[in-house]
C-alpha cells in the first residue's frame, strides 16, 4: 500500500466496487495520511529530490525585485517543509543580471549543467523573449514570475504575474468616469522595448471604449531626463483633472519624488499600474508617494485567508511588507507544487508540463485566479492608495476594478 498514490487508490477502490465512504479508512496505511487542517488526504510520494531553477537577478539594479521574487518562492517551500507535490526540492539559482543575454545565460546554466525540472523567476521581460527558444526546445517548462510580453507564445512558458498592458486596461475605463474630466498621459520613452507603447495603449483601449476626454496628446520624456517640471508645467495648462502616469525603474522614482513637489492643485490626483509605487521602489519614493493611486492584481491588506497567512509570515520571516513579485513568486512555487502533484506517471518536465495545463483554480493570496489558453492569469485587478498602514507606507485597496485575462 506503501507505493500506492491518490489517484492509485481511487482506481483501485473503483475496480473493488467499493464506495467513496471507504476512502477515510485509508488513513491508517503508509501511503496516505489525514491532513489535519482541512482533513482531506495528503498524498505521501516517493522519488528522489527534484531540482527547480531560479533566473532572478542577484547583482546590479534589478537585485531588490530578484529579492522579492526569491523570497516568495522560498516562503512557500518554507510553509511545505522544503517539498513540491510531495517530493524534496533542491532549489538552484543563477543570477539573471540586467540584460536580455544575461537572463538567457542564467537559463541555459541551470538547462544544461543543473539538468532542473523546471525554471522559473524572470525579472526581465526582455530575457523571457531571449530565452523562449532555449525553453522550448528544451522541453522544460518555465513559471515566469513577472509581468512578461504577451506576444511570448510558447508551448513550455507559463506566468503567474500578468501581461504589461493589463494594469493600464483596468485603469482606462475606471479613470474614463473618475478622473474628475479631462485626463492627460505621461510616459517615459520605452518605445525600445515597447514596454511603454503597450501600457498607454492598454489605457486608450479601454479609456476611449468609455468616452473618457484626454488632455491633449500623450507626454513622452526622455528616458534620461533628470527633470519633469516643463512637462508638468504643460499638464497643468492642458486643464488636466488628472494624470496616467507610465514609468519604472528609477524614473519611476524620480518622477514620484517631482511629482509630489509640484503644485497642481488639491484635487488633482495621479494614477498609473501598479509597478510605479511597487516593493522597492516605494521604499526609495517615500512620502513623496501618498496618495498616488495605482491598479494592480495584489494588495497586502486583500482579506482573504491565503493572504492573511501569507502576509504573517512573509513579515515574521522577512520583517516586510511583501509585494505583487513576492506574490507572482509564492504563487509559482503553489502552480509547481500542485502540478507535481498531478502528475499520473513518471515525473519530467515534459509530464510536469502536461499537468500544468491541467490545472484549475489556484488559491492564491492575491485571490483566485487560473491560467487562460495563453498560459497567463484571469485575475482581478484592484484599485490601490498609497498610504500608511500604521507606521509602515503601503499600497492600500480602495476598490475593485476588474477581472482580466
Amino acid at each position: 500500500m506503501s507505493q500506492l498514490d491518490r489517484r492509485g487508490v481511487l482506481r483501485l477502490f473503483a475496480a473493488l466496487g467499493a464506495g467513496s465512504a471507504a476512502l477515510p479508512a485509508l488513513a491508517a496505511c503508509s501511503g496516505v495520511g489525514a491532513d489535519s487542517d482541512n482533513n482531506e488526504p495528503n498524498v505521501i510520494h516517493t522519488g528522489p529530490p527534484i531540482k527547480i531553477g531560479m533566473v532572478v537577478p542577484q547583482t546590479g539594479a534589478l537585485k531588490p525585485f530578484g529579492d522579492e521574487m526569491a523570497n516568495g518562492f522560498q516562503l512557500y517551500l518554507r510553509q511545505n517543509g522544503n517539498k513540491l507535490g510531495g517530493r524534496a526540492v533542491t532549489l538552484v539559482s543563477a543570477d539573471e543580471g540586467e540584460t536580455a543575454e544575461s537572463s538567457k545565460a542564467a537559463a541555459e546554466k541551470l538547462l544544461k549543467q543543473e539538468k532542473v525540472v523546471a525554471l522559473t523567476g524572470v525579472v526581465n521581460p526582455a530575457g523571457m523573449l531571449a530565452m523562449k527558444d532555449l525553453v522550448e526546445s528544451s522541453q522544460t517548462p518555465l513559471i515566469g514570475s513577472n509581468a512578461s510580453p504577451a506576444n511570448v507564445g510558447g508551448v513550455y512558458i507559463w506566468r503567474t504575474s500578468f501581461i504589461p498592458a493589463e494594469p493600464s486596461k483596468a485603469l482606462g475605463g475606471y479613470l474614463a468616469t473618475n478622473g474628475g474630466g479631462r485626463v492627460a498621459i505621461m510616459t517615459g520613452d520605452y518605445n525600445g522595448d515597447g514596454a511603454g507603447q503597450d501600457e498607454i495603449k492598454g489605457f486608450l483601449d479601454t479609456f476611449n471604449a468609455a468616452n473618457g476626454t484626454l488632455a491633449g496628446q500623450t507626454h513622452v520624456t526622455p528616458l534620461s531626463s533628470k527633470s519633469y517640471a516643463d512637462t508638468f508645467n504643460q499638464v497643468r495648462n492642458s486643464g488636466a483633472t488628472s494624470l496616467f502616469a507610465v514609468y519604472t525603474g528609477s524614473n519611476a522614482v524620480d518622477f514620484v519624488k517631482q511629482v509630489a513637489s509640484f503644485d497642481f492643485g488639491a484635487n488633482f490626483h495621479v494614477y498609473a499600474p501598479g509597478s510605479l509605487t511597487e516593493g522597492p521602489l516605494l521604499k526609495q519614493q517615500g512620502a513623496a508617494a501618498t496618495d498616488i493611486f495605482t491598479a494592480m492584481n495584489y494588495s497586502p491588506d486583500l482579506d482573504n485567508p491565503a493572504n492573511r497567512r501569507f502576509v504573517s509570515d512573509y513579515q515574521k520571516t522577512y520583517q516586510t511588507i511583501p509585494s505583487s513579485y513576492a506574490v507572482a513568486s509564492y504563487d509559482a512555487a503553489m502552480v509547481i507544487d500542485k502540478a507535481i502533484d498531478g502528475v499520473e506517471t513518471d515525473l519530467t518536465a515534459q509530464s510536469l508540463n502536461a499537468a500544468l495545463g491541467r490545472l484549475g483554480q489556484i488559491d492564491s493570496p492575491r485571490g483566485a485566479w487560473q491560467f487562460t489558453a495563453n498560459r497567463a492569469p484571469l485575475q482581478k485587478w484592484y484599485l490601490r492608495q498609497v498610504r500608511k498602514d500604521g507606521t509602515v507606507l503601503s499600497n492600500i485597496l480602495t476598490a475593485e476594478l476588474t477581472t482580466l485575462g
